[in-house]
Order: C-alpha cells, then sequence, then structure tokens
C-alpha cells in the first residue's frame, strides 16, 4: 500500500473509532488487568447502576467487536490473543487495577437475583424448602402436588412438609416449577455482568476460567456435604460432624431392642403362665 493510500485510509476511518482504540490502548497500557464480561439481557438502568459502583474501581467501555480486536492486534502480546475468542456482541471491556479474580468477584457479588421463566434452564438444582408459606388453601394446593411438593395446612396456610428439588441443574424449568417459585418468591437466576476472561498485563497472564459464582460454589458445596455426612452416618463412620448422628442411631437401636426384649419376656412369662395352668388342670 503507498503513502497516499494508507493516508486516504485513515482518513476514512470514522474520528469516534480512532479516539476509541485510542483510549483503549492507553488503558491496556497503564491499567493492571483487562476483564471481559458478557451484558447480555441487561437492562439499561440496571447497566449504569453497575457501572457507579465501580466508579473509582474499574473503567467499563462496551466498544464494537473490531475496534477491540485492533487494540489487542496493537499490542502485539501473544498470550493476550486467548481473549480474542470472548470478543463480541453485548461484550464489555474492562480495565482495572484490581486482580483479576477479585474484580471478577466484585462482578458477580453485584449481581440482581431474578425471577424464573419457564423453559429456562436452572443453574442449580433449585429446591422449594421446607417450612411455612403465605400461600392460602385454594389452587396453589394442586400445583404443589403436581410438582410433588408434600404439604399441610397450618393457621390457615399451606406448609411444606419435606423439602423438594423441582428442576435439577441444567433442565429446562417447567411452567408450573416457575410459577410456584414466583409465587414463593424464590429467585433462582441473577442479572448482572457475566465474567468471561481476563488478561493480568503486569503478570503477562491469561486466565480463561475467571466466572466463580461464590454463592452458587457454596450452595453445592452445603449439598454434597449434607449427602457426604447421610452416607457417612450410614456407614458408621465417627468424626465430630457424624458423631451425635451416630449416637442417636445408637440410642434408637437400644431403645427398639429394649422394646423388642420386653415384648419376648412378657410373651415368654404369659406362655410359661398359661403351661402352668394347663398342667393344674390334668
Amino acid at each position: 500500500m503507498t503513502h497516499e493510500k494508507k493516508h486516504s485510509a485513515v482518513e476514512n476511518i470514522p474520528q469516534k473509532k480512532i479516539l476509541a482504540v485510542k483510549e483503549l490502548s492507553g488503558l491496556a497500557k497503564t491499567k493492571k488487568t483487562l476483564l471481559l464480561a458478557s451484558i447480555k439481557g441487561i437492562p439499561a438502568a440496571q447497566f449504569q447502576e453497575i457501572s457507579k459502583k465501580f466508579r473509582g474501581k474499574a473503567i467499563i467501555r462496551v466498544p464494537k467487536k473490531n475496534i477491540t480486536l485492533r487494540v489487542i492486534d496493537q499490542i502485539k502480546d501473544e498470550k493476550l490473543n486467548g481473549i480474542k475468542p470472548g470478543i463480541g456482541d453485548n461484550v464489555a471491556v474492562i480495565f482495572s487495577d484490581l486482580d483479576s479474580f477479585d474484580l471478577a468477584a466484585d462482578l458477580l457479588h453485584n449481581k440482581t437475583p431474578t425471577k424464573a421463566k419457564p423453559g429456562q434452564h436452572a443453574p442449580i438444582d433449585i429446591e422449594i424448602p421446607a417450612g411455612p408459606t403465605g400461600l392460602l388453601p385454594g389452587p396453589d394446593i394442586t400445583e404443589l402436588g403436581n410438582l410433588g411438593i408434600q404439604i399441610q395446612i397450618d393457621k390457615g396456610k399451606i406448609t411444606i412438609k419435606e423439602s423438594k428439588v423441582v428442576a435439577k441443574k441444567g433442565e429446562k424449568i417447567s411452567k408450573g416449577a416457575a410459577e410456584i417459585m414466583n409465587k414463593l418468591e424464590i429467585k433462582p437466576f441473577s442479572v448482572g455482568f457475566t465474567p468471561i476472561s481476563a488478561f493480568d498485563f503486569h503478570e503477562k497472564k491469561f486466565y480463561s476460567e475467571i466466572s466463580i459464582d461464590k454463592d452458587a460454589t457454596l450452595h453445592e458445596l452445603k449439598h454434597q456435604f449434607q449427602k457426604s455426612l447421610a452416607f457417612a452416618v450410614e456407614r458408621g463412620y465417627a468424626s465430630q460432624d457424624t458423631i451425635r448422628f451416630l449416637l442417636g442411631k445408637a440410642f434408637a437401636h437400644n431403645s427398639a431392642m429394649e422394646r423388642l426384649i420386653k415384648t419376648d419376656s412378657a410373651s415368654a412369662s404369659e406362655n410359661t403362665q398359661q403351661t402352668k395352668s394347663e398342667n393344674k388342670e390334668e
């Protein structure tokens, strides 16, 4: 390309695009972290609200894909190229001096819980917890029954007797399950920035897995702990966590054995008395 053609090509580039590339390139030279985050489905008002919370901690931009790619190509870092697959529509480019994982955690922490819609895939096992509800007896009894949820009426309102998983992780949420969750104010989804990947300019490290949902991870850990605890008690494994359950189980077994022995003793005594009575009659 001749000098005249190059000059002509530069002139044809909109000034707005040139300024955007210049700004992002400058941020890439001065900031520690570049993080890509999906903003798909976020209402404009909530986007502005989240952006305000990060003032002073991060600079959030939503450039066109070709602008972001141009900036990355200008930096000429082979490791940074790993971030390219995450660039697309509805993706925010965030620069910060925070550590990549700290920034990702902050973004996830600022998500807002939202209600479920029929047809959505459950992000985790969604459970209807046991306990009292504000629901009145009526059509809701049938809806709960259709989901296999056991209920009872207490003080004129519906109480759920046992917890019940109404949608397993990855499964589509049924219309009935979504309606009951909405009525019980169970909000299994959240709206906000979802971290995709990040690059640390100081350490020259690319992170492809940057989205760590603390709440979901904690929920899964609790669920797995409960399953493990039940298995350990069933197997008779003694530990600080299982000992009180094992003692309770032993006490229950002991009480059952005592009742059985008393029943057998009473039966034997009755048979003995009957035998004596029969001998006397002879």
